[in-house]
C-alpha cells in the first residue's frame, strides 16, 4: 500500500507540473505569437487583425498596420495601434 502511495503521488506531481507548466504560463504562448498575425476581438463587438508586436501583464497589447473589420471586411486601416487589455476578449494567431 505504501509502494503504490508514493508511486500515485510521483505520477500526481510530475502531471501537476506539467500543467502548471502549460496552463500556468499564458503570456508564453502569447509571446510566441510575437511577430505573427493576429486577431483580436473586443468586448465592443470590435475586431482587429494585425502583426502583434508588444503586450504587457495586463494584455494590453500594440497591433504593428492593424485594420479594423467588420463582418470580415476591413472597415478601416489604423497603422500601429494600442488596444487596452481589459477591453479584449481574445487574441488569435491568424
Amino acid at each position: 500500500v505504501e509502494t503504490f502511495i508514493y508511486r500515485l503521488r510521483v505520477l500526481m506531481s510530475t502531471h501537476l507540473v506539467k500543467i502548471n507548466m502549460e496552463a500556468l504560463r499564458p503570456l508564453d504562448t502569447l509571446n510566441e505569437s510575437r511577430g505573427k498575425q493576429v486577431l483580436v476581438e473586443l468586448k465592443n463587438g470590435k475586431t482587429f487583425i494585425g502583426k502583434l508586436k508588444a503586450f504587457d501583464i495586463h494584455i494590453n497589447t500594440v497591433l504593428e498596420d492593424a485594420q479594423e473589420h467588420v463582418d470580415g471586411v476591413v472597415k478601416r486601416s489604423l497603422g500601429t495601434t494600442f488596444l487596452r487589455g481589459d477591453t479584449i476578449v481574445f487574441i488569435s494567431v491568424a
